[in-house]
């Protein structure tokens, strides 16, 4: 059975970098979480580092903007690792082709924007399905549209024997108190239906090696079982860090609030239930990020 803390100092000294999930951990799509703030700026005082690792779709650089928008200081991390940047630097090698067919909103459009850190990348261009050799999926046209209005174009895509390249795996976020639907939602119908979709962000291992490159880039040569992922996600966060075989912290105040029972703390038999229910093992579950 998982360990309930209470905060992150009660275990912060057995780990000497942390992997912390953004959405639902740090903020809530709308503002930052004042004491998941405080939590990672004392964690940073006492020498510890952190990689923010996000299943957002955008650049790092973009990341870097919504922070600031959301009043999370610069104090509180060290580096970010975006499935964004894993998977465009997937796009520019050419897994899904040269002509692509975007699902999206205007404001992810930057990933395309070019890349300069490949040799040679592919030279991406938009284009309708019809004419596409491969599917870029950073989100819903509509975050608030059941996925299944694109089956019609997802069993052309099949015909055409397109792979979707999925910019974010997670299902569902939470925008302050609305549920939105994410890219993760769209490719597992598409995969539902006979299609291939490629996952570049949490929980496959893409992302957790872009993580562990962010945190030697800062000097810090920390064995996983030194590193602490955070999150509120079980099928993204908490199996990712499995799969990694890095220690996890579930946040059970985040997507699964209800399912645990947590005010401040979850319900001890809520939890239990919810776990069990998922096959999910955290080492750590803490109401909030405190």
């Amino acid at each position: 059975m998982t360990q309930i803390i209470r905060s992150l100092s009660e275990i912060s000294q057995d780990y000497d970098a942390l992997f912390v999930d953004l959405w639902g951990c740090v903020h809530n799509g709308v503002k930052a979480f004042p004491s998941a703030v405080a939590a990672l700026q004392n964690y940073r005082e006492r020498g510890g580092k952190v990689v923010l690792v996000t299943n957002s779709p955008r650049p790092r650089a973009g990341v870097e903007k919504q922070l600031v928008q959301f009043g999370v200081p610069e104090d509180a991390w060290d580096s970010i690792a975006t499935s964004g940047d894993s998977a465009r630097s997937a796009m520019f090698r050419g897994v899904v082709g040269e002509k692509i067919w975007f699902i999206g909103t205007e404001h992810d459009t930057k990933f395309f924007e070019p890349l300069h850190i490949l040799e040679n990348p592919v030279d991406i261009q938009r284009v309708d399905l019809q004419d596409a050799q491969g599917i870029v999926c950073s989100g819903p046209f509509d975050p608030m549209a059941d996925p299944g209005i694109l089956r019609p174009q997802f069993e052309q895509a099949r015909e055409q024997r397109l792979k979707l390249l999925c910019a974010n795996p997670d299902i569902v976020v939470d925008r302050g108190e609305v549920r939105e639907w994410c890219a993760g939602a769209l490719a597992a119908l598409y995969t539902e239906m006979g299609g291939e979709s490629l996952y570049f962000g949490k929980p496959h291992a893409p992302i957790y090696d872009l993580a562990r490159r962010r945190l030697k880039a800062l000097g810090a040569e920390v064995p996983d079982s030194r590193i602490l992922a955070i999150g509120d996600g079980v099928l993204t966060d908490i199996k990712g860090a499995a799969d990694a075989r890095i220690d996890s912290l579930f946040i059970s105040g985040g997507l699964a609030a209800a399912e645990t029972g947590t005010a401040s703390d979850p319900d001890c038999a809520a939890l239990k239930a919810f776990l069990h229910k998922e096959k999910s093992s955290p080492r750590f579950t803490i109401g909030y990020l405190r």
